[in-house]
């Protein structure tokens, strides 16, 4: 589509144009199903209800149930401590080879066992289906989906194998003892290289001809506390567990030199044992999720699928996380933490007009009436961040310079604007304020604050369009005509390099 072809689109939908409809969403921008939200809305927070019945019954039995299972369970954790000792006694915390083959033979056996009769204690009955591939068939063994402590049943079963655990969990007492006869490796989530020395660390391992057990690879976020998850679960008669050993799976050439599709292979073949969705959200999603709470929006307004959207629009959680920040100051006043258009024209301090409408429809991906921070983020990478240029900046500092002295006074700023959004009796003296510091704005101060407000570059990406659309409609003897002014938009001033269309 051309440049003209794209502007009539965008004309195509102002009311009174005689095509089209105003509720219509501009057809400039394509929409990848790859940037449809998520099917699941949150998937770190599990949401149980127990009933009035339920809770008298778990009352009842927990009265005998809970003392009995945990003095059980704190029997075999001490007498699991000595064994633990053995295994870790003059090991450095981060190892950098296999605890020898003596203590295996000695410790691993037994807290197997061990880590069986506390399962048991607790009440579970656990049914295995499928074969327990051995190290050296299948080095890494991945535990999913895990929401919740518990799921280390399937470790116990497998025979013990490393976990893949934050740093944290190793410095808990007792616990953090037994940890470390597994020989985890340990992740920190505050240490930017953590993610690379973890991947570096599990290949390692992987390629170690069978040297170090098999690693696993768990991971849950917000439900029960363990306290909470021990309660409830010692109160209960016995809880059933179905754990199944899905058949080995090796990586095709073309997964051997991209092992992100290995690893969607793999999950998508998981998902589909499991019958539950798959969606990109990771532990960045989680951080931007905390972000949002503390930011006084719902949880869920930081869940952007971040592995997806930093991957397609080349964007690091940094940025993101910025975005978040200014999309709080716009949403935090609306109700469920989303932006309609009013509070989008009060942010930008424009009038609901029809050129803010077609805005705020290329926003509004869903065509819901209203723009959550995923939306959000996606409109400015893909809208206005690319039309967000120095070349447009200057083309659009010009077009306001109408008298060409170097400053934008405010009645100059005014009758653009008045024009570009179609509103004769637009009063912009709060948005030119912002924009100046005395009674004029310098180009270094329109630039300042284009960077910082990318919104503004799609309306005038727009008018530029329109304004080009309508010179190429003009007869070919006017087009040539030397007597354009330099302020105003011509074909030879709208070269390639300024087009903001970017495909999504």
């Amino acid at each position: 589509m051309n440049r003209c072809a794209e502007a009539a689109a965008v004309a195509a939908t102002v009311p009174g144009s005689g095509v089209g409809d105003a509720g219509l969403r501009p057809p400039m921008v394509p929409r990848q199903a790859s940037f449809f939200p998520p099917p699941v809305p949150n998937p770190f927070v599990q949401q149980t209800t127990i009933s009035a019945s339920r809770r008298l019954q778990m009352f009842l039995l927990g009265i005998i149930l809970l003392p009995v299972r945990a003095l059980l369970v704190g029997i075999i954790l001490l007498l699991a401590w000595p064994f633990a000792v053995i295994s870790t006694a003059c090991c450095p915390e981060k190892l950098t080879h296999p605890i020898s083959n003596w203590r295996r033979k000695i410790t691993r056996p037994a807290l197997t066992f061990l880590a069986r009769a506390m399962f048991f204690s607790m009440g579970f009955t656990v049914t295995v289906k499928g074969k327990v591939a051995s190290p050296l068939e299948a080095p890494i063994f991945v535990v999913a989906p895990h929401s919740t402590f518990f799921d280390g049943i399937a470790c116990v079963v497998a025979g013990l194998p490393s976990l893949v655990s934050r740093n944290e969990n190793a410095q808990t007492p007792l616990v953090g003892r037994l940890l470390r006869a597994l020989q985890p490796v340990l992740v920190s989530r505050v240490d930017p290289d953590s993610r690379k020395n973890t991947i570096n660390e599990i290949k390692k391992r992987a390629t170690s001809g069978g040297e170090w057990p098999q690693d696993t690879v768990t991971w849950t976020w917000q439900g029960y506390t363990f306290l909470q998850l021990c309660v409830l679960t010692f109160c209960q008669l016995f809880t059933k567990v179905e754990i199944e050993f899905m058949p080995v799976q090796a990586p095709s050439e073309e997964e051997k030199n991209d092992p992100v599709l290995f690893a969607s292979r793999i999950r998508n073949l998981m998902a589909e044992a499991l019958e539950i969705p798959v969606t990109d959200h990771t532990y960045e999603d989680c951080r931007l999720m905390i972000s949002a709470g503390q930011l006084t929006l719902p949880m869920e307004a930081g869940l952007v699928e971040f592995s997806k959207i930093s991957r397609k629009l080349k964007l690091d959680w940094d940025g993101i996380r910025k975005h978040l920040d200014e999309y709080a100051s716009i949403a935090s006043s609306s109700k469920g933490g989303r932006i309609g258009i009013e509070e989008f024209a009060e942010y930008l301090k424009l009038p609901v007009s029809d050129v803010l409408r077609q805005l705020f429809a290329l926003f509004d991906r869903n065509n819901d009436g209203s723009i959550d921070f995923r939306e959000y983020v996606i409109g400015l990478a893909v809208l206005c961040n690319p039309a967000n240029t120095e070349e447009i900046i200057q083309v659009a500092f010009k077009l306001f310079d109408v008298d060409e002295d170097g400053y934008i006074t405010e009645e100059e700023f005014c009758t653009i604007l008045q024009a570009s959004l179609g509103v004769p009796d637009l009063n912009v003296s709060g948005l030119f304020r912002e924009i100046a510091q005395r009674d004029s704005v310098s180009y270094e101060e329109f630039k300042s604050f284009a960077l910082k407000h990318p919104e503004y570059a799609k309306i005038f990406t727009t008018y530029l369009d329109l304004q080009t659309c309508h010179v190429f409609s003009l007869p070919e003897e006017v087009q040539t005509a030397p007597s354009v002014a330099s302020n105003k938009v011509s074909p030879e001033s709208q070269e390639e390099g300024t087009s903001d269309k970017k495909v999504d």
